[in-house]
């Protein structure tokens, strides 16, 4: 039984079926790779830099001996990592569908596995993702002031099959200077591009909800030609009274640290203002919790309007839906009644 090279198409048809085993570096898998892919690294990423400075250096004949001798000892145990996986197919990439991933295609092939490798490896993926963000798409934007609970509209929305994309998730961040209290680290840019990129992907052409965002959300970009596309988008803004705002997001952030709350105030002070700053602060060291809430929630009401009010001059009309309270059933009928 041959490997077989194919096209990223057929190998991302054959990834909701068989494992995808990423043979690059620890520290290239780490930085971003193919959602769901495992990591079986042919080389640390010091043996990695060895082999490259000798390709470079000396010759090809040479790069192969070495890596050859850092791959020797591996064999059994990749094969047995495999193994773990109780799959008798798998998809094989490294980065440009070269050498490395050849080298393990060729020893999990001799010990019985199916195995198809990516034309064009990882680099050819990350084409397609790049490509994703160009397509026309058919968005519905959500917008509303910090405290709507436009999060868990979206969560409805979901569960009651509409496409949703939910960015702030793919992100692990929502959007503001208190956005990354009690969510993991971050993904790279990269890895972020490759979790949207998926998800347009899996939509298609239906019509898809996502959250209103500013370009950035913590540290990383949705791309431009995506951002634009949701700029130009049909807006709903759900309008909520601010004290049921207040009320809500003392739900969402109350149980922070004051430590947490008075570094993410600390990012912030320099638009924030400076006695606004300080009485935050203050409020926040006596345990007044919900006065400085209120201040907070002023300052991203008037910034969220600035950035609403900045969509382009042909978009069309933002859609007005008044709310007596941030109650995601009642919203989220709201939305479907008025779309």
């Amino acid at each position: 039984m041959a490997v077989q090279s194919i096209e990223l198409s057929n190998f991302l048809e054959l990834s909701a079926r068989f494992p995808v085993l990423d043979v690059r570096s620890p520290g290239e898998y780490a930085h971003a790779h193919i959602p769901g892919a495992f990591s079986l690294p042919l080389f640390t990423d010091e043996e990695r830099a060895q082999v490259g400075t000798a390709y470079k250096q000396q010759s090809r004949e040479q790069a192969i001996k070495i890596g050859l001798d850092f791959f020797g000892p591996k064999m059994r145990a990749m094969v047995e990592q495999v193994e773990a996986l109780k799959s008798d197919t798998v998809l094989v990439h490294c980065w440009r569908g070269g050498m490395r991933s050849a080298g393990v295609a060729w020893l999990l092939d001799l010990y019985g596995f199916r195995v198809f490798t990516l034309q064009g490896g990882y680099k050819s993926y990350r084409q397609y993702i790049a490509e994703s963000f160009q397509l026309p798409a058919s968005i519905k934007i959500l917008a509303g002031y910090t405290g709507s609970a436009k999060t868990a509209v979206l969560e409805k929305l979901q569960r009651l099959g509409e496409p949703v994309i939910n960015l702030e998730k793919l992100a692990n961040h929502k959007g503001s200077a208190f956005g990354h209290i009690g969510l993991p680290t971050q993904p790279s840019q990269e890895m972020f591009e490759n979790l949207l990129g998926t998800a347009i992907r899996s939509i298609g052409s239906s019509t898809c909800w996502l959250e209103d965002e500013s370009w950035r959300i913590g540290s990383v970009l949705i791309p431009q030609p995506y951002y634009q596309q949701m700029r130009m988008a049909p807006c709903y803004f759900v309008d909520i009274p601010f004290e049921e705002r207040l009320n809500y997001i003392m739900l969402d952030y109350g149980t922070a640290t004051k430590e947490e709350l008075i570094q993410a105030v600390l990012k912030i002070q320099k638009r924030l203002g400076g006695l606004e700053t300080k009485t935050a602060i203050g409020f926040l060291v006596e345990n007044n919790i919900k006065e400085a809430f209120r201040i907070l929630l002023q300052y991203y009401d008037k910034f969220y309007r600035k950035g609403l009010l900045s969509r382009p001059a042909d978009a069309p009309p933002i859609i007005n839906l008044e709310a007596a309270k941030a109650d995601p059933d009642r919203i989220t009928q709201l939305l479907l009644t008025n779309q």
